[in-house]
């Protein structure tokens, strides 16, 4: 029996052209597995056959955390050299923490330049994980913030796809939910990508709630789990909230009998974090199995890259066994994968 704290336990092989390159079209024309995990049985059927796949009561939780166009191109000041910054988390007065390229050219009290002369950035700080803090400053040397930074990052920044996808997306909005609001975010979170105003209204037609939480997605999408033993892989803190009328739905549907759906691994994180009660600030929150959930009774997601924090969450709500079965099924069923891939059901 493998060892469930070995990274490589969460390894597989994956065919490269099943690796989605473009979004299904409609939304809810991907396909979505569903997987009993009290008798192991998995089913195949389409996503818009959700409703009929819930029942009446059920409460969906999803994350409406916006994608901000966190990609930056420049050039070092003065040198001229390429630069790409991707922002990660506001930390205020101007300061981002964000991933940088080249990294052994960026050392702290390096600048770079962007293709207007409205603004700069400043390496201030170094991270834990690898990264950089960034202050950004306009051409007088005052920190750039709030609405008048996001006009000038809504100019200048780029929707950040993930780096295997190769293709240029043709719509930005395709890589957002229909009900994103939050901006914040350095990926979207995919499992709500699959959703449509029109399933959103058949859904609320069965009697299935929906209801929101917001985590800005950063660093740890993009980090793969490099120990060999996953308990010593260190997550990132990521800024999340589950308001008061959240926990208030969420006690609802308990008392009813209906089932907290989580819609993707982020609102997992939050409910987790938050136990389903209201709660607004960091979470470093690392599901691996073991792990006794106390907030989720079913989840939807993507499939999820190999040796990814993600995958062992996954793997610590349905058990890893299980969650491989289903993976190597749909790799044999030609499902596609990753951000723009088919999804989930685990019941």
């Amino acid at each position: 029996m493998s060892d469930p704290y070995a990274t490589e336990s969460y390894d597989y092989e994956l065919p490269p052209e099943l690796i989605a390159q473009r979004p299904a079209e409609p939304r809810d024309s991907s396909r979505l597995m569903v997987v009993d995990r009290a008798t192991g049985a998995i089913s195949h059927h389409v996503f818009r056959d959700l409703p009929t796949l819930l029942r009446a009561h059920d409460l969906l939780v999803a994350n409406r955390s916006r994608v901000i166009p966190a990609r930056l191109r420049g050039h070092k000041l003065p040198s001229g050299g390429a630069v790409e910054i991707l922002l990660l988390r506001n930390q205020g007065d101007g300061r981002w923490e964000a991933l940088v390229r080249p990294g052994k050219r960026l050392s702290v009290g390096a600048r770079v330049g962007f293709g207007d002369r409205d603004a700069f950035a400043e390496i201030v700080d170094r991270t834990e994980a690898g990264g950089r803090v960034v202050r950004f400053l306009d051409r007088h040397e005052r920190p750039l913030e709030g609405e008048t930074f996001e006009r000038w990052l809504a100019r200048v920044g780029e929707t950040p796809l993930p780096p295997y996808i190769r293709e240029p997306l043709d719509d930005p909005g395709r890589y957002q939910t229909v009900y994103a609001q939050v901006p914040g975010s350095a990926a979207a979170p995919t499992a709500g990508l699959h959703f449509t105003p029109e399933l959103l209204f058949r859904l609320r037609e069965a009697g299935i709630g929906l209801a929101y939480v917001v985590l800005h997605v950063g660093l740890d999408t993009f980090r793969p789990v490099e120990a060999e033993d996953l308990r010593q892989h260190r997550i990132h803190s990521e800024w999340c909230e589950l308001s008061q009328p959240t926990a208030s739905r969420i006690d609802a549907a308990r008392r009813v009998g209906g089932r907290v759906v989580a819609v993707g691994t982020t609102a997992v994180r939050v409910l987790e974090a938050s136990g389903g009660e209201p709660y607004r600030g960091d979470t470093r929150l690392f599901i691996y199995p073991g792990y006794q959930f106390r907030a989720v009774d079913a989840l939807i997601t993507n499939f999820h890259l190999p040796r990814s924090s993600l995958l062992m969450l996954v793997s610590a709500f349905a058990g890893r066994e299980l969650v491989l079965r289903a993976y190597a099924e749909a790799v044999a069923e030609r499902y596609r994968f990753f951000s723009f891939g088919d999804a989930m059901l685990i019941l």
